[in-house]
């Protein structure tokens, strides 16, 4: 009979293999302010691989989590829409959670992020599975702080790294 430990990791192996195949670059979170009771997420993630993937869906214990696109109607009016079907990432092409497009959205925050701190949030995959990223938390453009990637908008590159929790 074979052994329980290995068959089981035997099954991940797929996901496993599919989750290196993604890269993820500068992930940080604006607080929109302490009293209002959301903020919105930002990453980049490559494709390396040879397989399209979806982000389907992100998770974060004390809130609320959606992934989003901000629009504009015809005349010039900005809406924000959910998309509960997520966003396709093509072989060797990155995907752009930034500001003004689409984005992750943290609602009924249980308690307010911090600037300067980092906030685990679990990444959702059709295929790659759950992949856990530590996000920074920065301060609005113009607002002060330590931390500010408000200017980058989804596109300068940093050192972040996935979450070992």
């Amino acid at each position: 009979m074979p052994n329980a430990a290995l068959m089981g990791a035997l099954f991940c192996l797929p996901a496993w293999a599919q989750a290196q195949d993604l890269s993820f670059d500068t992930p940080f979170i604006i607080q929109a302010s302490p009293m209002s009771g959301t903020a919105g997420g930002f990453i980049a993630i490559t494709n390396t691989g040879e397989t399209s993937d979806r982000l389907v869906a992100v998770a974060r214990d004390g809130a609320t989590v959606e992934l989003h696109e901000s629009l504009q109607d015809a005349d010039g009016v900005a809406r924000m829409e959910p998309r509960p079907y997520g966003f396709p990432i093509a072989p060797g092409e990155t995907l752009r959670l930034a500001r003004g497009g689409k984005h992750i959205m943290f609602l009924d925050l249980d308690a307010p992020f911090r600037p300067g701190d980092e906030v685990d949030v679990t990444l959702v995959f059709e295929t790659a599975g759950e992949i856990p990223v530590a996000f920074a938390v920065s301060t609005p453009s113009g607002m002060g702080g330590t931390t500010d990637h408000a200017s980058m908008g989804g596109d300068a590159h940093g050192d972040h790294r996935m979450s070992d929790k």
